[in-house]
This record gives structure tokens, sequence and C-alpha cells, in this order.
């Protein structure tokens, strides 16, 4: 076991070294699949996966700050999500809160909602607000190095794509009628800027890097209007059992790959 781990040390440090740090992406958007299938490969039920997955949380951001990255978006439950059996959802909401409130008492990083958090039961939307309120205070001076600005990680509960962009539109006809504007002026003068000023994510970079673990090789909607320019891993791996060497082989490949941009 101890040169098991030996090895692993020497691999992953090997993978960190083939990773330049100008090459890090910014920001990091990752779907995180495969917790049934996880559960069921190891005879356990499915609650019990969301719950291994929820656990690896807290370490992926901890490996994504070691690297450099300055924004994190995990994909944690869509809109589509809200449609499983009951059974399954309400375990599942719960150990989400759970575990967004294990991550704002440690104080690492500045968790941010982003998904339609009305759609979600009321008690586990307060519990959701309730956390990530706690990291939008400064943090405490001892946490963390003097000056650096604690990681950011966007919380997509109740997400879907194309949701969002709906809300978006949504959210400037409300503002331009409030001006006085008619549909016919808004329509005429609506561009992608303001859009993007209206999406969950404003004022953040869009994701540079977007990874799918359990081999899925879709986007479901993640990031629809963001992802436009980004690179994209698949990893056949389920989130539960995703490792630092795993993580650092994605780095890797996207250093590796050429962004054109659309250019």
């Amino acid at each position: 076991m101890a040169r098991d781990n030996l090895l692993y040390e020497i691999y992953a440090r090997r993978l960190a070294s083939q990773v330049p740090p100008e090459r890090v992406p910014a920001h990091v958007g990752v779907i995180l699949d495969g917790n049934r299938r996880w559960a069921r490969a190891m005879g356990f039920v499915a609650s019990q996966g969301h719950q291994r997955g929820a656990a690896k949380i807290a370490d992926f951001l901890t490996w994504a700050r070691d690297a450099g990255v300055r924004v994190v978006t995990l994909w944690l439950l869509s809109t589509d999500n809200l449609d499983r059996d009951p059974a399954e959802l309400a375990p599942l909401l719960d150990i989400i809160a759970t575990a967004v409130e294990g991550l704002a008492a440690q104080g690492c990083w500045c968790l941010r909602l982003v998904g339609a958090v009305e759609l979600l039961p009321q008690a586990v939307a307060v519990r959701l607000r309730d956390a990530v309120a706690l990291t939008q205070a400064p943090p405490d001076p001892g946490s963390g190095a003097p000056g650096e600005a604690l990681m950011e990680v966007n919380i997509a509960v109740g997400y879907g794509g194309r949701h969002e962009i709906a809300d978006a539109v949504r959210a400037i006809l409300r503002e331009r009628a409030q001006e006085g504007d008619t549909l016919e002026a808004v329509a005429a003068s609506l561009t992608e800027e303001d859009i993007s000023a209206h999406l969950y994510t404003r004022g953040q970079p869009d994701p540079d890097l977007v990874i799918r673990t359990s081999g899925e090789q879709r986007l479901s909607g993640f990031m629809l209007w963001q992802s436009v320019h980004s690179e994209f891993y698949f990893c056949d791996v389920n989130w539960p059992a995703f490792r630092r060497v795993d993580f650092l082989r994605a780095l890797r490949d996207y250093a590796g790959r050429e962004r054109r941009l659309g250019r």
C-alpha cells in the first residue's frame, strides 16, 4: 500500500509538472455525473452514491485551487433532475444542502448560487442561500494567505442552460419596461452583451474548460451560452471515483490544445 501511494504521488507530480502555470484554465466547469452508476457498481443504493459524490467536492476544489484555477462551476442538480422520484430527490437535496453548508463552513471559497433556486423546496432554498451568504463577508485574516483572493465557486442547483438564457431575457425585458421602452425598442437594440450581463455568471469569465465525468459525451444543457468557446474533456471515471490524477490529466490535455476562440 505504501509503495502504491508513493507511485501515485510520483505520477501526480509528473502530471502537474506537465501543466505550465500560464496554461491553467481560469474557469473550470464540471458536470458531476455518475453518482448513481458508481453506487450500482458498488452494490449501494443511489443515496450512497450521491453522498460519496458530495464528499468528493472539497477535494476537487482543493486540487483546483492548488493548480491556480480562479473560478469553478459545479453542476450539482439540473432542472430536469427535479422530476426525479421524490423518494430519491428528497435525500439528494438534503445531501446537496449539507455539502454546501460544509463548504461554506470551511471558509476557503467564495460561493455563489447559480440556477433557478426558486424551483427548489423552500426549506432547501433557505439552507443554500444562508450557507452561500456566509462566504460573502470578508474572510478571517487567518483563513488564507494575506492578500490572496478566495477562489470563486458557482453552485449550480436547479440549473438548466435554456432556463438561464430565458431568465436573462426576462430580466432584460423587465428592466427595459421599467425604463419605459417598448418591445420594438428592446428588439432593435438587444445585444449579446446585454444577455451576458444578465446571466447567472455575470461578471465572471466564461469557462475555459468543461469536464464531464462518467463517460457521457454531451453537455445536457450546461452553460450553453458561456461554453461557446470552451474546451471539453470527457472522463470515463464516475464522479465519486474521480481522483487528482484524473483532474491533472484533464489540465494536461487542455494545456496541449490550441485555442482558436472562433478565430
